[in-house]
């Protein structure tokens, strides 16, 4: 497996990949279970409605232990986090999930997988990031307004001590586009060369240890992902910080 995601084809010069097609897969799932839960809400709940229920009480409740009364702006960045990267990873842990190959005039005569981990590509995960990070300091402007937020990075307090403080918070800030990205990326693709090499050793039996560690993976992974930008989202609206 290369780092880089396959190009299996173009749509209007849009270059389509197999992280493409898995993120458009994982798109599609979560709009359906929006609608399947959206449509079984009763008083009564039955085992789906249990099962978000759970999810988005757990995030709701730690959120507002931290966060207090922002929770309400903050818990949705965290549960979309978590759902869509949670969604993404288990999908490509389905046996024979990178098996079907898609030919090209450059794939040679094994082929390329039509379908790869989505976060296992870094343009993915980055994005994530980005929109992570960016999310957070809109949030901050409007939360904590543009002064308070402008000197959080420039301050001539105690001069230049607080001005060096504000450096190391703006390369902070710039540092967490490569933590938040790499971070995922580095441990979902190692996961995909692991079960690979175990698939590739022995397809039965072997791999069946390696896919229950992946599974754990994939759902800490999600966590981590969306526990930091709750605490990031806390931090940079909290103007006692």
């Amino acid at each position: 497996m290369k780092i880089s995601p396959d190009l299996l084809f173009n749509i209007a010069g849009f270059p389509i990949t197999n992280t493409v097609i898995t993120t458009l897969i994982t798109d599609v799932i979560l709009i359906v279970l929006v609608f399947i839960v959206a449509k079984s809400i009763s008083i009564k709940p039955e085992k789906i409605q249990n099962a978000f229920e759970a999810i988005l009480d757990y995030f709701r409740e730690t959120t507002e232990d931290i966060a207090g009364e922002r929770a309400a702006f903050i818990c949705p960045w965290v549960v979309a986090f978590f759902l869509f990267i949670l969604i993404s990873n288990l999908v490509a842990q389905i046996p024979g999930f990178e098996s079907i190959r898609f030919h090209t005039s450059t794939s040679g005569h094994h082929g390329y997988a039509l379908l790869r981990a989505a976060t296992s590509d870094l343009n993915l995960t980055l994005a994530l990031a980005v929109t992570s990070v960016i999310a957070t300091h809109v949030l901050a402007v409007k939360h904590t307004g543009i002064k308070f937020y402008i000197t959080r990075f420039i301050s001539f307090k105690i001069f230049p001590i607080f001005l060096f403080v504000g450096l190391l918070e703006a390369v902070n800030e710039l540092a967490k586009f490569i933590s938040f990205s790499f971070r995922l990326f580095g441990n979902i693709f190692a996961g995909e060369k692991v079960m690979a090499t175990m698939y590739g050793l022995c397809p039965f039996g072997l791999p069946i240890p390696f896919i229950a560690l992946e599974l754990m993976v994939s759902v800490i992974q999600a966590i981590v992902f969306a526990m930091l930008t709750m605490a990031f989202m806390h931090i940079m609206t909290d103007k006692s910080h």
